[in-house]
């Protein structure tokens, strides 16, 4: 079973494009949380839509760059991801490279469905946590659960959003951390 993360938001804060390694500020509690995913046994996967570098505001080793930095703050919390599956393909993007109508960006289950191809993932016993209601889309698309977090867009989509959507998360949490907390003690068993 596993728990995928959505990243800006969720685990760092949102900045809209995050165009510079500088930028990445990693939230209070994320490292903790994955870290008790890992003591748990669950995999901790993070599935993003990246659009950023589609529509040319940064180039790929930017991404690259930010998500080793990510991957490096994690590790120094004691906390390891056991994959990263990102979408770069936003419909209207300035590059001809990345634009397309693909199965990958949410709220198409496209990188939770792969990501459990290649990692042998249990999708009934899977949980997606993300700080957007089309996260929570996502996470029902593909068959798994999903947590609100009211970090990140969270707080506005909960407040202004989720009363009339049709989408509607299985728990809301505060942030990550009390998410992961929350299966780990009664809502992922």
């Amino acid at each position: 079973r596993a728990v995928f993360l959505d990243r800006d938001g969720t685990l760092n804060e949102e900045m809209g494009y995050l165009n510079h390694v500088s930028r990445l500020r990693m939230l209070p509690g994320a490292a903790e949380a994955v870290r008790l995913l890992n003591s748990a046994g669950w995999a901790a996967v993070v599935v993003s839509n990246q659009s950023g570098v589609g529509r040319g505001y940064f180039p790929e080793r930017v991404l690259a760059e930010v998500e080793q930095a990510m991957v490096n703050d994690l590790a120094a919390g004691g906390a390891r991801l056991d994959g990263i599956y990102y979408c770069l393909h936003p419909p209207e993007a300035k590059l001809a490279a990345y634009r397309q109508r693909c199965k990958c960006r949410k709220p198409q289950p496209g990188l939770i469905r792969r990501a459990a191809r290649e990692l042998d993932l249990d999708l009934a016993q899977s949980w997606l946590i993300g700080d957007r209601l089309l996260d929570i889309e996502t996470a029902h698309g593909a068959g798994v659960r999903g947590v609100l977090v009211l970090t990140g867009y969270g707080r506005g989509e909960h407040e202004h959003l989720l009363p009339t959507s049709k989408v509607k998360p299985d728990h809301v949490a505060e942030d990550v951390l009390e998410a992961v907390r929350w299966l780990l003690g009664q809502g992922g068993a």
